[in-house]
């Protein structure tokens, strides 16, 4: 089995030589796109980078991540590990964080509260993108065609802002509002009418960032079955999917 170093450089490539460059030097270097951020309009803390990972590093984390041997039997689809995650997912956080650096690459002017008091797009706000460690929970989930996850909020044990990486089969996540009354998680509304379900469209590589209202105040979810995966009219191919869910226990005094 591959030691971590190589598994690291398969993934994440070299990055000895270049620590010292900033994050737009690498990409241009590597030849990776730069990510390009989406915020997802209807959902105040809601980003989506679909550059976030090249094919190449795709497919090299999909090996990583089937190199646990956390999936080798059918029954298992499902893995969560605490405190000290496997190094490939410490250097998956270290990219993300390096992601949302580049957040000057939005594909739309934007004009929302920021964390620096400027004009810049606040992708996660400073409090929360400088903790450390930025994750130190990961889930991994495999999923087989017409397997998804029922509408939820994220448990209050884990912070503020979570970050999801979609593998493999693309598929649509649909976000609803969390009714009145019908959740023990503390309202903090601004006079937001109702909202029908919002789609996003998660292709393979993509990242997605919750913060926020979007992490509070949303539930998520991913139905696979026959008839709802729908993008532009079309129904997607449903593949196997893996996502990676990185988050951060909250701190117990």
């Amino acid at each position: 089995m591959e030691n971590h170093e190589e598994i690291l450089r398969e993934v994440f490539g070299e990055s000895s030589d270049s620590e010292d460059l900033d994050p737009q030097t690498k990409h241009h270097q590597t030849g990776d796109p730069i990510p390009s951020w989406e915020r997802i309009k209807e959902i105040n803390g809601l980003w989506l980078c679909r550059g976030f990972l090249s094919p190449q590093h795709q497919s090299s984390l999909v090996s990583a991540v089937l190199n646990e041997g956390w999936f080798n039997e059918d029954s298992h689809n499902q893995a969560m590990r605490f405190g000290d995650l496997p190094a490939w997912a410490i250097e998956l956080s270290s990219s993300i964080r390096e992601a949302i650096f580049l957040e000057d690459h939005v594909s739309e002017p934007i004009n929302p509260v920021t964390s620096n008091g400027g004009t810049k797009p606040c992708i996660l706000p400073s409090n929360l993108l400088w903790r450390e460690p930025l994750f130190d929970q990961l889930i991994v989930n495999v999923y087989h065609p017409g397997e998804g996850i029922c509408a939820h909020v994220d448990l209050m044990r884990f912070e503020d802002g979570i970050g999801i990486v979609s593998l493999e089969s693309s598929c649509v996540m649909h976000f609803t509002r969390v009714e009145e009354g019908g959740s023990d998680i503390v309202q903090h509304r601004e006079n937001h009418p109702l909202t029908t379900k919002v789609p996003v469209l998660l292709t393979p590589g993509s990242l997605v960032i919750m913060s926020g209202e979007a992490r509070y105040l949303w539930k998520h979810e991913i139905n696979r079955k026959p008839g709802f995966q729908m993008w532009e009219g079309q129904e997607l191919m449903q593949e196997r999917r893996i996502s990676i869910t990185l988050r951060k226990l909250c701190q117990v005094d």
